[in-house]
C-alpha cells in the first residue's frame, strides 16, 4: 500500500472535489507545514499520492512523510485560489513554504535630492527613510542589490561621493544602505525615477555615454560593462516587470507594498493565459 493511502486512507481522494481551491498539510503536532493551490484539488492531491523517487517528486514525497492531515477549501476560480494561497502563506507562514513567505524582505530603491546632492537608498524598511521617494517593492534581493551597488560604483565617475556620516543622517535600518553624490546633472533625477519605475532606460543610456568621457571608466571597461549589464538586468526583470503587472491589474498605489507584490504578479500570469 502507498504511504499516502496508509496515512490518509485509500478512499481519501474520492472525498476531494475536482474544483479550484487551496489545501493545507499539518504535522502530528497540529502545526501547519504547507499551503498549496490547485485548479483541480483532486488531481493535485493525487500527484502527492503517486510521488515517486525522481528528483521532481522529492518535495511532495517529503511532505507526505511529514504530514498527518490534509484539509482543503474551495474557491470560485483558479485566480481566487492563487490569491488565497499567497494570503495564507503571508499570514500563516507555513514552515515548508518558501515562495511568498517573506515579502517583508522585498527591497525598495529610493531617491532623495537636496541642493546639489542626490542620495540613493536600498532598504526593505522604507518607513525608516521618510525623505526618500521609493520605488518597488522588488522581489529579488540579489538582482536589486547587485544593480544598486553597480550604480553606486558607476556614479563615482560623474559625481562626487557625499561623506558617509552625512548619508547616515537620512535614516538607518537593518539591511539598508544610503549613498549620496554631489554635482550630478540636475535633470537626471527624473530619468532615474523613470528607470526605477520601469518606464525608460534613458538614465542608463545617459550614464553609458557619460562614462566614455572618463579615463578611469575607460580603463576599467570590463568592470564598467558588467555594472551596466547588472542595471539593465534589474530594469528588465524587476522594474519593467513590476510596471507591467501594475498596468495589467490597473493598480494605482505606488510604491507597491511588499505584501501586494506577489498578488499583482499572480493576476498578471492569469491574464496572460
Amino acid at each position: 500500500m502507498r504511504v499516502f493511502d496508509e496515512k490518509f486512507g485509500p478512499d481519501f481522494l474520492g472525498q476531494v472535489p475536482a474544483a479550484p481551491g487551496v489545501y493545507r498539510l499539518y504535522d502530528g503536532a497540529g502545526a501547519l507545514l504547507y499551503v498549496g493551490k490547485a485548479k483541480n484539488l483532486r488531481r493535485r492531491l493525487a500527484q502527492y499520492r503517486v510521488a515517486g523517487r525522481k528528483r521532481r517528486d522529492r518535495k511532495p514525497r517529503r511532505l507526505v512523510k511529514a504530514a498527518v492531515k490534509i484539509t482543503w477549501e474551495l474557491c470560485e476560480t483558479d485566480l481566487d485560489a492563487a490569491l488565497e494561497e499567497i494570503r495564507l502563506i503571508q499570514s500563516l507562514r507555513p514552515s515548508r513554504n518558501v515562495a511568498s513567505a517573506s515579502p517583508f524582505l522585498y527591497p525598495f530603491i529610493g531617491v532623495h535630492v537636496v541642493g546639489d546632492e542626490t542620495y540613493f537608498c536600498l532598504t526593505t524598511a522604507p518607513g525608516a527613510f521618510p525623505a526618500f521617494d521609493f520605488h518597488g517593492a522588488f522581489r529579488s534581493r540579489d538582482v536589486t542589490g547587485e544593480a544598486f551597488f553597480s550604480l553606486m560604483r558607476l556614479l563615482r565617475f560623474p559625481g562626487h561621493p557625499v561623506p558617509r556620516h552625512r548619508c547616515q543622517r537620512l535614516g538607518a535600518a537593518k539591511y539598508s544602505h544610503v549613498l549620496g553624490f554631489r554635482r550630478l546633472p540636475p535633470d537626471i533625477t527624473e530619468k532615474w525615477d523613470s528607470l526605477l519605475r520601469g518606464r525608460s532606460r534613458e538614465a542608463l543610456e545617459w550614464l553609458a555615454l557619460d562614462l566614455l568621457e572618463h579615463a578611469g571608466a575607460r580603463a576599467k571597461r570590463a568592470a564598467v560593462q558588467e555594472d551596466l549589464e547588472a542595471i539593465e538586468r534589474f530594469f528588465v526583470t524587476e522594474a519593467e516587470a513590476l510596471a507591467r503587472a501594475r498596468t495589467s491589474a490597473r493598480y494605482t498605489r505606488y510604491p507597491v507594498p511588499q505584501e501586494d507584490r506577489d498578488l499583482l504578479f499572480v493576476r498578471l500570469r492569469q491574464a496572460a493565459r
